[in-house]
C-alpha cells in the first residue's frame, strides 16, 4: 500500500497529513523543528509551532530579538521537520525565508489569548534572565499597562514564512522498507521522485 499518491500535489498532501495529525496526535500536531544557521556556520534547531500554511509557505511567529530570528534575518534559509510518532510519519521542508507582512502579524497577534499577548511584551527572548521573579515582575508590569483596551503588537514581534523549495514525505513501513517521496520545485513546477529508504 502506498501512502503517497502518484498524482498528489505536495501542499494537498501536506494538508491531508496535517489534518490526520490534528485528529490523532495528542499534543501539538503543529509542532515542528526549525533549523537555522548562525554566523559561525553552526546549525541550531528548536521546536516552534506552525501557525499558518499555504502554497506561499509555512509560517511561525517569534520575538525578533530571539536567536532564531537573528539567524534568519542574517541567513534567510531554513529547514523544518514535522514528526508524528503515533502516525509513523515525518515531513522535511527546506526553503528560503521571508518576513510576513505587518497585516499578517497584526491579525495573528490579535487572535492570541490576552495573556500570550502580554507575555510577548514581557519576554526579552534569548537574553539572560536573573530569575523567574524578574520575568513575573515584567508580566505584572505589562498586565497593568494594558489593563484596559487592546494590546498592540510589539514592533519586536512578528513572523517568518519558509517558502518551500523541497518537501520530503516519509512513512514508516515494515522491515524498514519505508516510503520516501520528495518534491523539488524547479523551472517546470514541482517535480516528484521516490527515494530508497
Amino acid at each position: 500500500m502506498t501512502f503517497v499518491p502518484t498524482d498528489a500535489d505536495p501542499f494537498d498532501l501536506f494538508q491531508s497529513w496535517m489534518s490526520e495529525a490534528e485528529e490523532k496526535e495528542v499534543n501539538d500536531p503543529n509542532a515542528m523543528a526549525l533549523a537555522t544557521v548562525g554566523e559561525s556556520g553552526m546549525p541550531s534547531v528548536r521546536m516552534v509551532l506552525l501557525k499558518g500554511y499555504d502554497e506561499r509557505g509555512f509560517v511561525f511567529y517569534t520575538n525578533l530579538g530571539s536567536q532564531k530570528a537573528r539567524e534568519l534575518i542574517a541567513n534567510p534559509k531554513a529547514s523544518l521537520l514535522f514528526h508524528w510518532k503515533s502516525l509513523r510519519r515525518q515531513i522535511r521542508i527546506s526553503g528560503e525565508v521571508e518576513a510576513v507582512s505587518d497585516a499578517e502579524a497584526d491579525a495573528y497577534y490579535a487572535s492570541r489569548p490576552r495573556d500570550s499577548r502580554i507575555g510577548a511584551w514581557a519576554s526579552k527572548q534569548s537574553q539572560p534572565l536573573d530569575g523567574m521573579f524578574e520575568l513575573e515582575a515584567r508580566v505584572a508590569k505589562f498586565a497593568a499597562k494594558f489593563a484596559l483596551g487592546e494590546i498592540p503588537r510589539p514592533e519586536f514581534w512578528s513572523g517568518f514564512r519558509i517558502k518551500a523549495s523541497r518537501l520530503e514525505f516519509w512513512h514508516d513501513r515494515p522491515f524498514r522498507l519505508h516510503e520516501r517521496v520528495i518534491y523539488i520545485h524547479g523551472l517546470k513546477g514541482w517535480e516528484k521522485e521516490r527515494l530508497y529508504p
